[in-house]
């Protein structure tokens, strides 16, 4: 296993999702739960499930395009997005 890639990735991804919305709900449907290991076990599977199609859907599309040109359209979506957010009202 090459560390130094899965410490940069999970590094990466732990303080991305820091402060996301993902960790609003969550820490919204613990507050309520009687019983925590529900919420936790769905947590986990839904963010293992979004990350794993983001890996897939990185891989497939990695096979087609090179990986520079792939982060400058990771890059144009997020800040697409970010500013759909900010017009739309909806942040």
């Amino acid at each position: 296993m090459d560390w130094k890639l899965f410490g940069a990735t999970f590094a990466a991804v732990f303080i991305a999702e820091l402060g996301d919305k993902t960790q609003f709900v969550a820490i919204a449907a613990g507050a309520g739960a009687q019983r925590m290991l529900e919420i936790w076990l769905a947590v986990v599977l839904a963010l293992a499930l979004a990350g794993t199609l983001g890996v897939v859907a990185g891989r497939a599309l990695g096979a087609v395009l090179d990986p520079n040109v792939m982060r400058y359209i990771s890059a144009v979506m997020f800040f697409g997005v970010g500013i759909w957010v900010l017009l739309s009202g909806r942040g």
